[in-house]
């Protein structure tokens, strides 16, 4: 077959295969699954498609099932003239509740011919119909603050943390900036300790206005709401050019853990002695999120954004992925929570975004059915992450974050800060 796509479809295809570029050069398969992904580009570009499917097949044989993957092989298949073979592979996608737009892309022409597509199109505007009995817990009117981190204190006051203006704010009866950014970075994962202090991620990342020199810098900050200023900074050591601790949870009243989003690592730190302990290596995980404990204080539950969930020993450090059933995914979750044996994911990686919570299998290391809290909602645009009070979640349901230009600027008429609320029960 001898497609002349388009300059627009060439770009939409090539930033669907670029989705999943960035792994750890330190681990095997994702060694191959890089070289892999560059030989399909390469051979996507130079039009040879049966090239193409041998990478397609090889990147998939290293990261079974990975979204990303799959929609790269329905697309080889599709360019090879195997359109019954490529609807196959959408149809896996789609009962992962997981669209890449194929019914847009001139590729998929021949596939929307056939006798199944009717059915696939029925299945995918379930898939796009709003689910979430939710509320709106409060909004804030600057447009470009992109909010990330979220917390609520016992007295019901929210904080929120920008990206942007690396500002910390309060949302109540009277909202304020407690923190415009003076001696701290981009605020990313927030959360209040037992004695009512607030720890937050910070990063120095190019989408923080004026960040200068700063940029690569990365630490946990610690606010005190009596007080109203910042009463601890601690920033990792420069062990990379670039770091981003995105989020936290405390453990204890002396110790924290942490996620470097860029280089793969976990760290431990301890607040008496002001000391980043290294949990998992540097280039274990591909890209950790979000990261909560287990309900015995013995492992750790960290989202890696391309490489899933996995169990993370405290006591050593050692890794076990989760095991899933075929008809879901644990890609691309961005907030990581626990609410009993159900842990709260924020996902943003796939196509469409929600929040859903996934059960916990006795053991711990498997999920077999999962349930979809919200999608598709008025106001949804890129949510992040949230927070667990009891039975209520409270989550930004429009980060923005997708909106920035190459030259990280944000376009005008974005909305601001949403924060929606709902009941886990």
């Amino acid at each position: 077959m001898d497609t002349i796509l388009t300059k627009q479809t060439q770009l939409k295809l090539i930033a669907a295969l670029l989705a999943s570029a960035l792994l750890p050069a330190t681990v095997t398969l994702a060694d191959v699954y890089r070289d892999a992904r560059a030989e399909l580009i390469a051979a996507y570009q130079q039009q040879d498609y049966p090239q193409m499917l041998l990478a397609a097949e090889k990147a998939l044989a290293a990261r079974p099932d990975f979204p990303g993957g799959l929609f790269n092989l329905a697309l080889t298949q599709t360019l090879n003239g195997d359109h019954g073979a490529s609807l196959q592979t959408l149809q896996q996608l789609l009962d992962m509740g997981v669209d890449f737009g194929a019914d847009e892309l001139d590729e998929f022409a021949a596939v929307r011919e056939l006798d199944g597509w009717e059915h696939y199109k029925e299945q995918l505007a379930a898939l796009y119909r709003p689910v979430g009995d939710v509320r709106v817990h409060a909004k804030y009117g600057d447009a470009h603050f992109v909010p990330e981190g979220i917390a609520i204190d016992k007295n019901g006051t929210l904080y929120l943390g920008g990206i942007h203006t690396g500002q910390l704010i309060s949302i109540g009866e009277r909202s304020a900036v407690l923190s415009s950014g003076d001696g701290h970075f981009s605020v990313f994962g927030m959360r209040f300790h037992p004695d009512g202090s607030l720890w937050f991620a910070s990063a120095a990342v190019p989408q923080l206005k004026g960040v200068g020199e700063r940029e690569g810098r990365t630490g946990l900050f610690r606010f005190d709401p009596i007080l109203g200023q910042i009463t601890k900074a601690a920033e990792l050591p420069q062990y990379e050019p670039a770091q981003v601790l995105g989020d936290l949870i405390i453990a204890d009243d002396n110790t924290l853990y942490t996620s470097d989003s860029l280089t793969g690592a976990v760290y431990r730190y301890y607040i008496d002695s002001n000391e980043f302990e290294i949990l998992v290596e540097r280039g274990r995980l591909g890209s950790p999120q979000g990261l909560v404990l287990d309900n015995s204080g013995a492992y750790l539950y960290v989202a890696d954004y391309i490489g899933g969930l996995y169990r993370v020993s405290l006591n050593d450090g050692s890794l076990i992925k989760l095991q899933l059933s075929t008809d879901l995914t644990d890609y691309g979750i961005d907030g990581l929570y626990r609410h009993g044996s159900e842990l709260v994911i924020i996902q943003n990686g796939v196509r469409p975004h929600r929040v859903a919570a996934f059960k916990l299998g006795d053991d711990g290391l498997s999920i077999n059915s999962s349930r979809v809290l919200a999608s598709n909602l008025d106001g949804f645009d890129e949510p992040t992450l949230g927070a667990l009070v009891g039975d209520e979640f409270y989550f930004v349901a429009n980060s923005h974050w997708n909106r920035f230009n190459a030259e990280n600027e944000l376009p005008d008429g974005l909305s601001g800060p949403l924060i929606l609320s709902l009941s886990l029960q």
